[in-house]
């Protein structure tokens, strides 16, 4: 089976390790088999081939969180990447064993995936097969900071900070839908531009001083606008957490956070219910999500090249099998 692969990790140079070529996985006994019409890429992808979350014991290990295919029976799904223990009762999310696909089992970027049948979420027949396959992990993770982390409402402001990549992208898409108020950053013009393009009401550079305050902040850049963020905020506001790609070591400012009683969520993607939801949302709004671009197993090298580099606006689809031609979306 073709397949996308981290054959060995390396923290400077990650792209040394991947590999695109064949691998015969074992599934696990009562796995469903999903054969990938489309599968989007994840800075995931680069923290496994820079050895972050997947040990090296457990190489090969075939890429990817993100699928939408179909069922050996016809049926039409999307692939919910997050795998509970085998004991695990009550959200998945917070199984402090879990695992994503390509953590543990082999992942998406490949011909076939095999997953637990709970696992399985319908597709709407509104979404394409490319978008479909973006929802897994960054929309599914944006509606879950905005709408559960965040506790947003109609009226209310956010900031989403990092305009430009996947999950602040499907952030600004999903705000806007549901009536909020959306300021973003980012350190470039273009980006911004495009952002205010996409929904954004304004677009500010990274770190600049707002209007006024907002309600609340999602934070998925880290280090380098944690303070901006927390100074953004109300008193009372919001900060939710999903990643950290500058670093995850920024100064707490404790001092602002207890003084303006202000409140830091983490999250971590999001349930198969959630899942339903954010698909259910984006065909009753009509919304869709934005997609970079198209490419087929072979382009997955300078693809991930490009996002390692923020040369990306949305989501990178691959499509495993000889339809994907490269084509622009």
């Amino acid at each position: 089976m073709r397949c996308a692969l981290v054959r060995s990790q390396d923290p400077d140079d990650p792209l040394a390790g991947l590999e695109i070529g064949e691998l015969n996985p074992q599934p696990p006994a009562g796995w469903v088999p999903v054969t990938v019409r489309a599968a989007s890429l994840n800075h995931h992808d680069l923290w496994s081939l820079r050895g972050i979350g997947l040990p090296a014991d457990r190489l090969p290990m075939i890429l990817g969180t993100d699928a939408a295919g179909v069922l050996d029976d016809g049926s039409e799904v999307v692939v919910h990447s997050v795998i509970p223990s085998p004991t695990w009762h009550g959200e998945e999310t917070l199984d402090p064993r879990r695992t994503l696909l390509s953590e543990k089992h082999p992942g998406t970027l490949a011909e076939r995936v095999w997953v637990p049948a709970r696992n399985l979420v319908p597709k709407d027949p509104a979404l394409s097969w490319a978008e479909a396959s973006c929802l897994p992990t960054a929309y599914l993770t944006a509606y879950r900071m905005l709408f559960d982390a965040a506790g947003l409402r109609p009226g209310q402001t956010v900031l989403v900070q990092g305009a430009g990549g996947g999950v602040a992208t499907a952030a600004i898409l999903l705000a806007r839908a549901a009536g909020l108020r959306v300021w973003c950053t980012s350190r470039t013009e273009a980006k911004r531009s495009r952002a205010v393009e996409l929904g954004a009401h304004q677009a500010f550079e990274t770190g600049a001083r707002l209007p006024e305050q907002v309600d609340a902040v999602l934070e998925t850049v880290g280090e380098a606008t944690w303070s901006h963020s927390l100074k953004a905020l109300r008193p009372g506001g919001t900060v939710a957490v999903a990643g950290a790609t500058s670093g995850a070591m920024p100064p707490a400012d404790l001092g602002r956070v207890f003084f303006r009683s202000l409140r830091i969520a983490g999250t971590t993607m999001g349930t198969r219910e959630q899942l339903v939801a954010v698909q259910q949302m984006l065909v009753a709004t009509g919304v869709r999500p934005l997609v970079d671009s198209v490419v087929p197993l072979d382009g997955v090298r300078d693809a991930l090249a490009r996002m390692a580099g923020g040369d990306v606006v949305g989501k990178i689809v691959v499509e495993p099998g000889e339809a994907g031609a490269g084509r622009a979306a």
